[in-house]
């Protein structure tokens, strides 16, 4: 009977080969790529995070969030597991870099294209103002105010630290620029409780060649020149003086573009009376009001005559549009724009 020893055959596998093999099943990781990871180690200024990496990874503290962080344990725990966003590629030591801050930033965008979309008010506290405006976060953002937008006598200073309601200006990821308007917030919120054929009070804030602009409880409407009076009038400057109070017809609400269209030419009980003789129309303003309503009434229900009749068609080239610049905003009326340095980006780097 022959003896058979058997023995296990010796394997070399030495560190090399190991390393080697890690290299074979590695995973590529790239900047930008968002991948999970699970918090195995928190420091002072920072965490390690194994992404399953050869090395892990680390995320200082400084992208721990959108917002300010004053120690890592405010936003991570130890085995959390989670999403991260590769901001660097390895350093000389094999380690990436890794943000949340950045996964914050991108949904938070995301969420204000969203909001721009809806035509949604937002509501944010002012937290600073620069010499063009003021700043708010929105979604953690930092959104800019054009003083051109802020609708207070308060001089803006003392702003700081009061809630406004907003409507979105401009949404540009790509410029990181957020700006936003308390002006047409309020305009759209006033603009809900008006009404066209509604007699309002106004106050005489600006004239120009085109028309004038009449504050209406905040909001400025324009009292074109042409619906001034059914006479000629040069320029509104031989009717109307800044500060004049006036009674006015609202005539159009135009709330996507924040436009209030305004007539006194509706309200004269004879053609001219706004030249000649404004008291009169003033104090039958409502009666005259009251007869444009039912003519609208009428025009909407239709009239049973004219259901029935030939009706000539005016040729759509005869029908001259409103030049656009003509007829400017209830809310950007001769106001500067902020200057482009002072409207300041949305990411704080």
């Amino acid at each position: 009977m022959v003896n058979q020893n058997l023995t296990a055959p010796e394997i070399g596998f030495t560190h090399d080969d190991f390393a080697a093999l890690l290299d074979k099943y590695d995973y590529h990781f790239s900047p930008g790529d968002i991948v999970p990871g699970t918090v195995f180690s928190i420091e002072p200024r920072g965490a390690l995070i194994d992404i399953g990496a050869k090395t892990a990874a680390y995320i200082p503290i400084q992208e721990m969030s959108i917002n300010r962080v004053d120690s890592p344990e405010e936003v991570l725990q130890s085995n959390e597991t989670r999403e991260f966003f590769i901001l660097t590629d390895e350093n000389e030591d094999g380690q990436l870099t890794l943000s949340i801050r950045r996964i914050e930033y991108m949904r938070a965008w995301e969420r204000v294209r969203q909001l721009q979309a809806e035509d949604a008010t937002v509501r944010s506290g002012v937290f600073a103002t620069n010499r063009g405006g003021a700043l708010v976060r929105i979604e953690g953002l930092r959104g800019f105010i054009p003083g051109s937008h802020i609708s207070t006598r308060k001089p803006k200073e003392e702003l700081v630290g009061e809630e406004l309601p907003l409507k979105f200006l401009e949404v540009d990821e790509e410029r990181n620029r957020l700006v936003l308007s308390h002006r047409r917030a309020l305009v759209e919120r006033k603009m809900n409780r008006l009404e066209v054929g509604e007699v309002v009070i106004g106050t005489v804030r600006g004239i120009k060649p085109y028309g004038a602009f009449i504050d209406i409880g905040g909001v400025s409407g324009l009292l074109h020149i042409s619906e001034i009076s059914h006479e000629h009038i040069d320029t509104p400057h031989s009717v109307f003086n800044v500060n004049d109070e006036v009674k006015v017809m609202i005539i159009d609400l135009d709330a996507e573009r924040g436009r209030i269209s305004l007539s006194t030419k509706q309200l004269e009980p004879e053609p001219g009376d706004m030249i000649k003789n404004r008291d009169l129309v003033y104090d039958k303003a409502e009666e005259m009001a009251a007869k444009y309503r039912e003519q609208m009434l009428a025009k909407q229900q239709g009239n049973a005559v004219a259901a029935v009749a030939p009706v000539e068609t005016v040729v759509e080239e005869d029908i001259p549009s409103a030049v656009e610049e003509d007829i400017p905003s209830a809310v950007e009326e001769d106001i500067p724009v902020a200057v482009e340095e002072d409207i300041p980006v949305a990411i704080e780097e």
